[in-house]
């Protein structure tokens, strides 16, 4: 891929960027965020960023209202910080920040949504079907037994794979469900597809390396994310070069079908008969030592302090007012 020039300067003035890293925010993601973070502000300070992380809640936004802060980089997963939440924040301020805008990210958070958005650009993506605890029992069941032999269960709005189970049967996925309705909310059943766990990472408009995924126990949870030493990533494990562009321009197409922005993350299901399902897409993928952005885009020749750094250019080369007009009604 072409690499484009980055500088670390305000593009008003000489100075450096003065950029806070956001992390923390809530939910089970928030340790990942936090380390996410930890990255995010090593490699811009290696980039010669004025960079420093703070650690927010929904109740901790101080330093929203540092007026001598340029750029506000986010890196909260999950809840608060995928969902649209922290984004409406900061246009309500109209403060310039990275990664995809409140609605890009409300519709990505939200699977059923997204799944929609997807289909009509074109791109395969598993059938599924709602949970609703209120649903007439029987009709679910029958509903479920021409869906698929096995079946995937899994939050609605939630990230990292939090919360998601297989099952075998039409009734042990409604029992699954009932139970992840109770402590996450929304949730949906959808079809086991089995085949190869792929992810493309998204920068600019710019597809990166595809990545498979080997997860050692087959499935690719939360354990086997962040925890597990033994999951295998690798590159160029798909030999035919249509597949290759077939995959890449489908991850686009979920990118640009949600109206992402900066970066993001597409996951997909490439089953035995080589096609491609779209399975959700990330807003803000971690940055950790184990996460798979930074991985794919170090394989195309950009180290992490690049990686960020072009984040950063690309957010303020497309800056919003800091204090926009009101709206006037005519």
């Amino acid at each position: 891929m072409a690499l484009d020039a980055t500088t670390n300067a305000h593009p008003d003035s000489d100075r450096p960027l003065k950029i806070a890293v956001l992390a923390g925010g809530v939910g089970p993601e928030k340790p990942i965020s936090l380390q996410s973070g930890k990255a995010i502000t090593a490699a811009l300070q290696n980039a010669d960023f004025n960079a420093r992380m703070a650690h927010i809640t929904p109740q901790n936004l101080t330093v929203l209202d540092d007026q001598t802060i340029d750029l506000f980089f986010l890196a909260l997963h999950g809840e608060f910080g995928e969902d649209g939440t922290i984004q409406s924040i900061l246009d309500e301020k109209g403060l310039t920040y990275t990664a995809s805008d409140a609605e890009a990210s409300r519709i990505a958070f939200d699977k059923t949504a997204a799944k929609q958005a997807f289909a009509q650009a074109g791109v395969f993506v598993p059938r599924a079907v709602p949970y609703c605890p209120r649903q007439d029992r029987s009709r679910l069941l029958e509903k479920l037994t021409g869906l698929s032999e096995k079946f995937v269960v899994k939050p609605a709005k939630q990230g990292s794979s939090v919360g998601i189970s297989i099952c075998n049967t039409p009734q042990e996925a409604l029992e699954t469900a009932a139970a992840t309705y109770d402590r996450y909310g929304e949730c949906i059943i959808e079809q086991f597809l089995p085949g190869t766990e792929l992810t493309v990472g998204i920068l600019g408009s710019e597809p990166l390396p595809i990545i498979e995924i080997r997860p050692e126990t087959g499935f690719y949870d939360y354990q086997a994310k962040y925890i597990d030493e033994t999951t295998g990533f690798l590159f160029d494990t798909i030999n035919d070069p249509k597949l290759v562009e077939r995959i890449k321009t489908d991850a686009l197409k979920c990118f640009n079908a949600l109206g992402c922005r900066h970066f993001a993350r597409v996951d997909f299901i490439l089953t035995d008969r080589q096609r491609p399902y779209a399975l959700e897409v990330n807003t803000i993928p971690g940055f950790t030592d184990h996460s798979l952005l930074p991985m794919a885009a170090k394989r195309a020749g950009l180290k992490m302090p690049q990686l960020c750094s072009r984040i950063a250019n690309m957010a303020v080369n497309h800056v919003q007012p800091r204090h926009p007009e009101p709206n006037r009604i005519t």
